[in-house]
């Protein structure tokens, strides 16, 4: 049997084999880590396609002076989990807005109420624009309908990230005034 470390110095140089070997060997371990950790099917898989992709292209590899294998691809689970549950929060933490909410034309297929709550929707969306600067504007866009990071906006405005941060923070607290339930009381 070949061993753990010889696998993945195998991998390091690309051979295919190896990786299926290593694959096959672990993919139980890494998915019911996962499991444990997420508590979905769908996202323990994710995170099993996270892991050995990690795996397959990484340069440097397990060292064995370092500790155990499986203790090594453990933690590697580990602070990959932890990054795609950070993610889902904060992309489940957005409002989802279905495009159907931004259409106006009326479908036949409609209840008043549906309609209606539709059009309060928009309205309340559009006055609370009006409360933001282009660059706020903008920012919103940015983070949660493009779907950038914080980091890649910095990067394309050449703004340091702690600037970023704050004019999302200043933004969305606006946001929030003129969305809440009274929807445009001043603070």
């Amino acid at each position: 049997m070949v061993s753990d470390e010889q696998l993945m110095q195998d991998i390091v140089g690309k051979n295919r084999a190896a990786f299926e070997q290593l694959y096959d060997r672990y993919v139980r371990l890494v998915y019911s880590y996962a499991l444990k950790s997420t508590r979905d099917e769908q996202a323990a898989r994710d995170v099993v396609q996270l892991v050995f992709a990690r795996l397959w292209t990484t340069e440097r590899g397990y060292n064995a002076q370092k500790g155990r294998f499986v203790s090594w691809l453990l933690t590697v689970t580990r602070n990959i989990t932890i990054d795609y549950i950070r993610r889902e929060r904060k992309h489940g933490a957005s409002v989802s807005i279905e495009p159907q909410m931004w259409e106006m034309i009326p479908d036949p297929k409609d209840d008043p109420e549906t309609l209606v709550d539709r059009r309060m929707f928009k309205e309340k969306i559009e006055m609370a624009y009006a409360h933001l600067s282009e660059n706020q504007i903008e920012l919103i866009e940015q983070v949660y309908w493009q779907g950038y990071t914080l980091g890649q906006i910095a990067e394309m405005k050449r703004e340091p990230l702690g600037t970023i941060k704050s004019r999302l923070h200043q933004t969305l607290k606006r946001l929030r005034r003129y969305l809440g339930p009274e929807g445009g009381d001043e603070a």
